[in-house]
């Protein structure tokens, strides 16, 4: 059989850290860096006669997050113990959701890319969200023979998001976790920090082959902590599953780890399911009551979301579908593209769409910069665009006036690019008799490219207009290059 014979089958569980300033079930820091085990406190490791106390600020992002992608918050939910043992799990339990999670149901709109430079829209449905406590870390590494516990990330309030299995490619995988990822930070509930843990994926993959109704068995990728791990983790584990099976073995239910130096996963242990952690309601915690003034109130203080100001950068601006949802992949990001057009102006909206998507970002991941750190501010870049707008640059030089800003050689104001395009000379040349001489010289040092077109060779006329464009040291305006060449070679 070969790959096409086999269908994949995903769903993904995200841990998000949510973003309170102390932990969910207790008054300790949630802070990331500090000593080990100085912020558990009492409540953290379940010392007799403590009490838990649950953290309001963590409800409102589960509400937050449900009203963003349009799932049901559910009007009473409940707190249920997980039990297992686990070394960095002090109380030997931890307490989640189970049958009534606070947020039921959603979808996550994303664009897939094809693989051949387009991209097509899929939507992936979610099971549930719920609340639940973060375990403690567990430190191999910096000890001989032994393992380090640091407690202090437990009772870390988490927002676990359970889609259903719907994606079946790592690409569309890699596409839902990023869509998350940026619905998570656009309404402030998560810093979506993966290296410090902050959004952590799992992933369970299965196969089956094509046409087959049943599910395969499936195995939990634990701790995917990068996108570009996730695809070659995800990757991996369905040819090692495929191979498995055309080998005449079976899938073993199990969770897996990803070494991202050998590109392998390597079974970590059985899969548990949920009978095996004997869930209870917690009984010091009582039912999470959540009425629709609370829910009205969180809703009112929700920004416009993705999907609503993707829309309107289509409908308002003539944006693609593509280039509207790269635009609002972070707040940020659609704050810079909104003040670059509210400062060029409306007409130039796909213009500011082209640089921001392009020469901006390109910059900013070369110099591995957020873009609320970029050196050229949108009223610079907005600057930028008003003058190849008004044909006093050409998009030729106009990347050289970018290098110039980025360069900071212009200054800090607003008028930068006009200081660099004035002090450097670099208006485009405009002047039909003297473009003219240029094209005459042009014609006269390269006979053979003219007698070329002359014979029906089109690529000979690009060639001379570069020439030409060359001469004018990318100063020559180049609709009129192209006007008076033509008419020279009749």
């Amino acid at each position: 059989m070969s790959r096409t014979d086999w269908e994949v089958v995903i769903g993904l569980e995200v841990h998000t850290q949510l973003s309170t300033q102390s932990k969910i079930f207790s008054g300790a820091s949630i802070a990331f860096g500090a000593e080990p085990n100085v912020q558990a406190c009492a409540v953290d490791i379940a010392l007799p006669g403590v009490l838990p106390v649950l953290n309001k600020g963590a409800v409102e992002r589960a509400i937050r997050f449900g009203l963003a992608v349009g799932a049901t918050i559910a009007p009473k939910s409940v707190f249920a113990r997980k039990n297992y043992f686990y070394p960095d799990l002090p109380k030997g339990y931890q307490i989640s959701q189970y049958e009534l999670p606070v947020v039921v149901g959603g979808q996550i709109h994303l664009l897939v890319p094809d693989g051949k430079g387009g991209a097509y829209e899929k939507v992936v449905n979610l099971t549930r969200a719920h609340l639940e406590e973060d375990a403690g870390k567990s430190l191999h590494e910096d000890f001989h023979g032994m393992t380090g516990i640091d407690l202090n990330r437990a009772g870390t309030p988490l927002l676990e998001i359970v889609s259903e299995p719907e994606m079946s490619s790592s690409a569309e995988a890699v596409a839902y976790a990023k869509a998350l990822h940026g619905i998570v930070r656009w309404i402030d509930i998560c810093d979506g920090n993966m290296q410090e843990g902050s959004f952590r994926c799992d992933a369970n993959v299965s196969v089956r082959p094509r046409g087959q109704k049943e599910f395969g068995t499936r195995r939990e990728i634990k701790n995917l902590n990068s996108f570009r791990f996730m695809q070659q983790a995800i990757d991996y584990e369905i040819q090692w599953q495929i191979d498995l099976i055309e080998d005449g073995g079976k899938v073993q239910q199990a969770t897996v780890l990803f070494d991202s130096d050998t590109g392998e996963t390597r079974a970590m242990r059985s899969k548990e399911d949920a009978h095996d952690y004997r869930y209870f309601p917690d009984p010091d915690l009582l039912p999470l009551i959540i009425d629709s003034a609370w829910i009205e109130r969180v809703k009112g203080e929700l920004p416009e979301l993705p999907a609503a100001l993707s829309a309107r950068f289509q409908n308002d601006f003539g944006l693609s579908i593509y280039d509207a949802t790269a635009l609002t992949a972070s707040r940020e990001v659609s704050q810079f593209y909104l003040d670059t057009v509210a400062a060029a102006g409306t007409a130039s909206a796909k213009t500011c769409a082209n640089w921001v998507m392009g020469e901006v970002a390109a910059r900013l991941n070369k110099a591995e910069l957020d873009i609320t750190a970029s050196p050229v501010s949108a009223l610079q870049l907005a600057g930028l665009v008003q003058r190849i707008a008004d044909n006093t640059i050409s998009n030729a030089i106009a990347k050289k006036v970018f290098d110039a800003l980025w360069n900071k050689e212009g200054g800090d104001d607003a008028n930068a690019a006009d200081t660099i395009i004035e002090t450097q000379g670099l208006k485009q040349v405009t002047d039909s008799g003297a473009i003219e001489a240029i094209i005459d010289e042009v014609l006269a040092a390269n006979q053979k490219s003219v007698e070329e077109f002359r014979a029906g060779k089109e690529k000979a006329f690009n060639a001379l207009v570069g020439q030409c464009m060359k001469a004018s040291k990318g100063k020559a305006n180049p609709a009129q290059v192209n006007e008076i060449l033509k008419k020279k070679l009749g």
